[in-house]
């Protein structure tokens, strides 16, 4: 009976670790990318080629590339991926920046983290 007590005790302390460092991991970083500044670019002070930008603040680390051609936005390609990627919502924010030329959109609801992840990075291809 204390052998089996032992170890229900040493399982459950090993549990408690794992989803303990399991919500550390998701949540790490989550304040700060919620609080970050999404700035709008001027495309017009960006010579033609292609930008590399990255954001990381725990599992929202991502890098992207973004092609600028004649003062446009031509092609943003997700070289690095956030934790947890979700394809729509990236797309979704792609495919906004692409229409309005600009990083100043709306965030996926739901998604907000993740979704200023990618405008950060992709500001910061075109800043940098």
């Amino acid at each position: 009976m204390k052998k089996a007590m032992i170890i229900i005790g040493c399982v459950a302390g090993v549990l408690v670790l794992f989803i303990g460092g399991g919500l550390l991991y998701i949540t790490n970083g989550l304040n700060t990318g919620a609080n970050i500044a999404i700035n709008p670019v001027d495309l017009t002070q960006i010579e033609d080629g292609t930008y590399s930008g990255s954001y990381g603040s725990g599992r929202w680390n991502n890098t992207v590339e973004v092609t600028v051609s004649d003062k446009k936005i031509a092609h943003i390609k997700v070289v690095k991926t956030v934790g947890f990627e979700i394809p729509e919502t990236t797309n979704t924010i792609i495919n906004n920046v692409m229409e309005k030329q600009n990083t100043t959109v709306d965030t996926v609801s739901g998604a907000t983290v993740t979704s200023k992840a990618y405008l950060k990075s992709i500001e910061n291809a075109l800043m940098n």
